[in-house]
């Protein structure tokens, strides 16, 4: 009996795979509705997010803001949300307790605030706030008129929601989330059924079967990046910006980097649960540190530095880059550079600690 190949090997071995993948409840699943509903969520939190204003408390009487400049006072309402208290003491704990940002009151020609570092951002807006209006209050006082001025524009495009710098870490992660688990179990599985033995014996080439397993991967990566951002836009009134279309090349190489972080989860464990648990256990604290779930500019210095060695943190560097901020095309080459290197040394260290049979 003779055996027939297929007319179109490649072709065939795709459709069998992505069948496998449709019929996998679980695979559809994790790879497109579970990073789907963490995008619906931070949406719905951040569609219409605007900066909030500073909970102040008064203590007493502040001449300093009732002799703020022409024009200054609208700036000062738009920045403060004022109520008043008679005791600095009961102004202060409502600021330790969380229940204002700063308390002030006037000692002598000396406006003293406590303010709450707990959220050190607003804490910095306090204080920067704080000294603009008392520098302009002196200028006023003073009759001089100021020799400077200053004039405020915001660096991204004025379409930008909060929304959108955080969809570029959701894809990242969808994507990374998808191609770890397929590869892993996916080799696993292969190896457990014995079917790679018998693809040995078939007469379709190795580098066939991997370049349909790799074609499939990267379709759904693309599938994943289509409605993500399609949801994104009819939803949520995402805008792309600079050179948004090298967010395909760089998801691709992206995709191929974090397959063979799944391969190397197959390689190294003896079960399926197992590979997907191991993949699970790289690429989740992946998201948290680098920037999927939120960002790292409030991160300690010695925490940023270790998320650089993560394939992640440059993938969604790379998508912020050319999707949000506005950069060049050229943006996304060091990104795609790091990960193509890393997809190469990992992929070279999971062939070398494979093994065909499970022990």
């Amino acid at each position: 009996m003779t055996t027939r190949t297929p007319s179109n090997p490649f072709g065939a071995i795709s459709v069998a795979i992505i069948r496998g993948f449709v019929r996998d409840r679980a695979a559809v699943f994790f790879a497109l509705v579970f990073p789907l509903m963490f995008l619906i969520l931070f949406g719905g939190i951040f569609s219409d997010q605007t900066q909030s204003e500073v909970e102040m408390i008064e203590v007493g009487a502040v001449p300093l803001f009732d002799d703020l400049p022409p024009g200054a006072q609208q700036a000062f309402d738009d920045t403060f949300d004022v109520r008043h208290a008679a005791s600095i003491d009961a102004a202060v704990a409502a600021v330790r307790s969380g229940d204002a940002d700063v308390a002030v009151e006037m000692q002598g020609d000396t406006l003293v605030a406590h303010y709450t570092q707990t959220d050190q951002v607003k804490a910095a807006v306090t204080q920067g706030s704080l000294q603009a209006f008392v520098d302009g209050t002196n200028v006023a006082v003073t009759g001089q008129p100021p020799r400077y001025q200053l004039q405020v524009e915001r660096v991204e495009d004025e379409s930008l929601d909060t929304i959108q710098f955080v969809t570029p870490g959701l894809l990242g992660w969808a994507v990374a989330m998808s191609a770890a688990f397929g590869a892993a179990a996916t080799l696993q599985g292969w190896r457990q059924s014995r079917l790679m033995r018998r693809l040995q014996l078939a007469p379709v080439s190795t580098r066939t079967v991997v370049a349909a397993r790799v074609s499939v991967t990267v379709g759904i990566a693309l599938v994943q990046m289509a409605i993500f951002l399609g949801l994104g836009a009819a939803a949520f009134g995402l805008t792309l910006t600079g050179a948004w279309w090298m967010g395909v090349p760089l998801l691709v190489v992206g995709t191929l980097c974090f397959m063979a972080l799944g391969l190397l989860a197959g390689a190294i464990t003896t079960t399926t649960e197992g590979a997907v648990n191991a993949a699970n256990f790289m690429v989740l604290p992946m998201a948290f540190l680098s920037g999927s779930f939120f960002p790292l500019d409030g991160a300690p210095p010695w925490l940023q530095r270790i998320s650089l060695a993560m394939p992640l943190r440059h993938l969604n560097d790379g998508m912020l880059d050319v999707m949000v901020r506005g950069e060049s095309w050229t943006a996304a080459l060091v990104p795609m550079a790091i990960l193509a290197v890393f997809a190469v040394v990992v992929t070279l260290v999971a062939a070398r600690l494979f093994r065909w049979e499970t022990a």
